[in-house]
């Protein structure tokens, strides 16, 4: 009883967790989409791509970090893998995938790969950022 009500503790958390992030990067993705396409999108099929991309993305970030042995703090090891940047950029290949294939324009047509890739990066430079000055 107990392993299954840890199991149900850790998906309510990595989904809690996920959404809460996947509304940063929402609104962060919203305002580089809207500036790159230089029209309106559809701010809730943004929400949904960067909650998809959030909770695939914690999943490979934690499974490399259970294969590392870097389940614990401090963190820099972790950061320093190669294996973790590999697992990122195909993070970032799965967003950018993610967005282009999810979010329409306010006109009903998809946004330009050019723009999912860049909103992609912006999300992760600044995600990237707090994650060093933190660690």
């Amino acid at each position: 009883m107990t392993t299954l009500l840890t199991v149900i503790s850790s998906l309510l958390w990595w989904v809690l967790y996920s959404s809460m992030a996947a509304l940063v990067f929402a609104l962060i993705g919203w305002s580089v989409l809207r500036w790159t396409e230089r029209c309106a999108v559809v701010f809730n099929r943004i929400y949904l791509a960067c909650l998809l991309w959030t909770m695939l993305g914690l999943l490979l970030v934690v499974g490399v970090a259970a294969y590392e042995g870097h389940l614990h703090p401090p963190y820099g090891a972790l950061l320093s893998s190669g294996l973790l940047r590999w697992i990122l950029v195909l993070d970032m290949l799965i967003g950018s995938a993610l967005l282009w294939r999810l979010v329409p324009r306010i006109d009903a047509r998809r946004i330009r790969p050019g723009s999912a890739c860049m909103a992609v990066a912006v999300i992760m430079a600044i995600s990237f950022g707090v994650a060093t000055s933190l660690a």
